[in-house]
């Protein structure tokens, strides 16, 4: 076990080491302020940020995780593979609304692949200055592409060593600093520790920091401390200790160097890449440059943070201002230092510091100031340090024009148990956004999961929706399995919170289990710790439903965040009603469509067939893709088409080209003559739509195929050796478009126990690939699925089907819609097989 720890910790030192010089590499490259690498997860289409240089990450928590399927620049870059380039804000604005909203601030960014197996490892990322919309004024994209390339190439060598969990990501983002543009600036070192053997193993910083050869480097935790701290060894000992449990301190301990100077210690538990070893991180802050004992003379409030948010500096008068000594103020996050400056909305004005050029003021209610209750604070952003002023509301400089005072009681109000909300006012407006995009329940639900647990620290979610005066389950999210079966069809005359929220329209929130036990006394309960919010859905003066949040915590709920959620609430009402609504016309759609496609296909003695649909994931799931088997004479017409667009439309004209074709074949017209005709047809009943389409005439006997198609792809042939080809056949023009289209006609055989597919671009198109690879790898895929032994791979024609539509089935998201009709001839002679 001992051994298997420790190659585990090396290969999880080596991965962060990766990624930490990939991320400092890309500040220099692109001019950056703030750099990052999202890496996958172990949860399929969900992105973990792995690293973060330059900013802290507490503050950032809300973009800590991020699905691959949302609307995000990040996202795009993943799933695409294609590097995404946002100048400044306003581009920001226009290409990914949503994600504005959230950082509604002035700054620029680069998003860059990190190239390995499809999909890609993840995104190496910068955030940098705007400039106007020109992509050439950005500098160093060449240069951070060959970052992204040789992490890539990291990521790969570590794959092929450790396998693919070796660079799956599921703690929590190693915060670094970043590297300093002036002198005296902070360094920092890693080292991992090993709680059943007691073994260090440290990289070249860490010796450097604290001036020790490697070959005399501590070996054990003990030695560790000793080196790190000599005065608070013990201290030292006991967190590494409580870290190995699982319980890691909540901000960095602060020692002292053997010379006093100070310094912090950082630590990680145990995660899925390393189960048994412990990380940390040395840093030395730095010494504080000669300016400061300027400002210690003058009469306002100066502190500096460095861009991961611990104090370095604090002046007499701030010191006095904020009520602590300068002492407990060093070296210790500002957060935590002064938490009357953190939760909503102070939390955005750090983030607008951090990350825009333009100074940031505000004012801040704390009782202890002695000077009325109200400060007034301004940051100075700079590349490395921010500095900030403080001075009572009272004595501001009347140039600086600050906003209003909050309310007392409101967003300047105490903090809540169990840490401060990222729950800031532009919540509603990303929500809304996020639920422009949503149109089926489970979709609404998703993105509520997504995007309001998060800004609340949520951890659990339940949505009932009414129906016959009965509250049915739609949506669970972290509670225990089976734990709200009971609840599910409840009626409206029960006593529980969730009936009561929806009957009496006011939402109800209980800070604590105990608080909801003394409430309803005879309710079950999940957990014996938490806080619980009950939200009434109600749309246009009709009840919904219901929304649960739970929290794992006890914690109170400011009368922002009451007002804020009972508006979250109304959106998710509206559009959950308008979203039962199109299940509904979806369902009728659907009903359509089914209606039109073939219930069964024509038989031959001599010819099989097997064909499948699938809908695409976006709108209504109703599209106009189809295929059909007739009987052409003494033969088989196979046909294949594809309608433009999607929705109800598409599937009504879908329905009429699928009766033409079918009646021009069954009077076994040549496949020239079925495309024109039809192509006539569909320019006089002018709907706005073209179609693609395939023709096939075939003679069982004696295997002559006779083709035409129309802007379709070509036919894929695998003989009977596994040999699989694309059929060179010339086409005309989409149907609907030229009355005068031409459709030539290409003659081919096809041998016994030969394959013959047809499909639509669906099955073969990809954003952002060329759908020549597409029609490649599908090919490859049906050679593949011949070559076991025995007929068709020693499967049926119909599980052949199935695998080559197998990726596309259990695909999340389908953008268009699939087809496909695979037909073989069976042998006459020696029995069928």
């Amino acid at each position: 076990m001992t051994g298997s720890g420790e190659h585990l910790g090396r290969a999880r030192e080596r991965l962060t080491a990766l990624l930490v010089d990939a991320s400092t590499g890309a500040l220099d490259a692109a001019g950056g302020h703030v750099a990052g690498v999202y890496l996958r997860s172990g949860t399929p289409g969900l992105l973990r940020l792995s690293t973060l240089v330059g900013l802290p990450g507490p503050l950032f928590r809300p973009w800590w995780r991020l699905y691959v399927d949302r609307p995000f620049p990040v996202a795009d870059a993943y799933r695409l593979g294609v590097r995404v380039v946002l100048p400044n804000a306003t581009e920001m604005v226009r290409r990914y609304p949503q994600f504005a909203a959230g950082l509604p601030f002035q700054f620029g960014s680069v998003y860059t692949p990190v190239p390995g197996a499809a999909p890609s490892f993840g995104v190496l990322t910068v955030l940098r200055p705007a400039v106007p919309d020109t992509e050439d004024e950005l500098p160093g994209l060449d240069h951070l592409g060959r970052l992204a390339e040789d992490l890539g190439a990291g990521l790969r060598e570590l794959v092929a060593e450790e396998g693919e969990a070796a660079v799956a990501w599921e703690d929590p983002p190693v915060c670094v600093r970043p590297p300093a543009t002036g002198r005296g600036m902070a360094r920092a070192g890693r080292f991992t520790w090993d709680p059943a053997t007691s073994l260090v193993r440290a990289d070249a910083r860490l010796h450097a920091l604290l001036g020790v050869a490697p070959k005399d480097f501590p070996t054990t935790g003990a030695e560790l401390a000793a080196a790190v701290t000599p005065a608070d060894t013990h201290q030292v000992l006991s967190a590494l200790r409580e870290t190995a449990a699982g319980r890691p301190p909540e901000s960095p301990l602060r020692v002292r160097a053997p010379d006093g100077a100070p310094r912090l210690l950082a630590l990680w538990p145990p995660g899925a890449a390393d189960p048994t070893l412990v990380s940390g991180i040395v840093v030395d802050p730095g010494p504080v440059g000669s300016a400061d004992g300027v400002a210690d003379l003058l009469p306002q409030g100066v502190f500096c943070l460095d861009r991961s948010g611990l104090l370095r500096y604090v002046n007499p008068a701030a010191a006095r201002l904020t009520g602590r000594p300068a002492a407990e103020l060093l070296g210790r996050p500002v957060w935590e230092a002064m938490p009357w400056l953190s939760g909503s909305p102070y939390d955005d004005h750090w983030r607008g510091a951090l990350l825009a050029p333009d100074p940031v003021h505000f004012q801040v209610r704390h009782g202890d100031t002695g000077e009325g209750g109200w400060l007034a604070l301004s940051l100075h952003p700079g590349p490395d340090v921010i500095t900030g002023t403080v001075v009572p509301a009272n004595r501001i400089d009347p140039a600086v024009r600050l906003p209003s005072p909050p309310e007392p009681g409101a967003a300047g109000g105490p903090v809540p148990v169990g840490g401060p909300s990222a729950a800031p006012m532009y919540r509603p407006i990303a929500l809304a956004i996020a639920l422009t995009d949503a149109v089926t329940a489970r979709q609404v639900s998703a993105v509520v999961m997504r995007e309001l647990l998060p800004a609340f620290g949520g951890g659990r979610l339940a949505i009932y929706l009414l129906q016959d005066r009965h509250l049915y389950l739609a949506w669970e999210y972290g509670f225990p399995q089976g734990f709200l079966a009971p609840f599910d069809g409840v009626g409206l005359d029960a006593r529980i919170p969730g009936v009561d929220t929806l009957t009496t329209g006011r939402p109800l929130f209980f800070e604590s289990m105990r608080q909801l036990a003394d409430t309803y006394p005879d309710l079950a309960l999940d957990a014996a710790v938490g806080a619980r919010a009950f939200l009434p859905l109600i749309a246009s003066g009709r009840p919904v439903g219901t929304c649960i949040l739970g929290f794992d915590v006890e914690r109170g709920f400011t009368t922002e965040e009451r007002t804020v959620l009972t508006a979250l609430a109304g959106l998710i009402a509206h559009a959950m009603e308008r979203a039962q609504r199109y299940d509904s016309e979806a369902a009728l759609a659907r009903g359509l469509q089914q209606a039109l496609l073939p219930r069964r296909l024509s038989v031959h003695p001599q010819v099989e067939t097997a064909g499948r649909y699938l809908p695409g994931t976006q709108g209504m799931d109703v599209g106009g893709d189809w295929y059909d088997v007739v009987e052409a004479g003494a033969g088989l017409a196979l046909v294949i088409g594809d309608v433009q667009g999607h929705g109800v439309q598409a599937a009504a004209t879908m329905g009429q080209l699928r009766s033409v074709v079918r009646a021009f074949a069954l009077g076994d017209r040549p496949p020239d003559e079925v495309l024109s005709s039809t192509n006539h047809l569909l320019i006089d009943l002018d709907p706005g739509q073209f179609a693609s389409c395939c023709y096939l005439r075939l003679d069982p006997a004696t295997g002559l195929a006779r083709v035409a198609r129309a802007g379709h792809p070509p036919p894929l042939l695998r003989a009977p050796d596994g040999r699989t080809r694309v059929v060179d056949i010339a086409g005309g023009v989409v149907l609907g478009v030229d009355p005068r289209a031409r459709y030539p006609v290409t003659e081919l055989e096809l041998e016994p126990d030969a394959i013959l597919a047809l499909y639509t671009d669906g099955l073969v198109e990809r954003p952002g690939e060329d759908i020549d690879d597409g029609i490649t790898a599908l090919r490859l895929a049906l050679a593949r699925a011949g070559s076991a032994p025995g007929r068709h791979g020693g499967r049926s024609l119909a599980g052949v089907a199935d695998r080559l539509t197998a990726t596309a089935r259990h695909a999340a998201d389908r953008p268009d819609d699939v087809a496909l009709l695979l037909a073989t001839r069976r042998r006459t002679s020696g029995g069928r097989r």
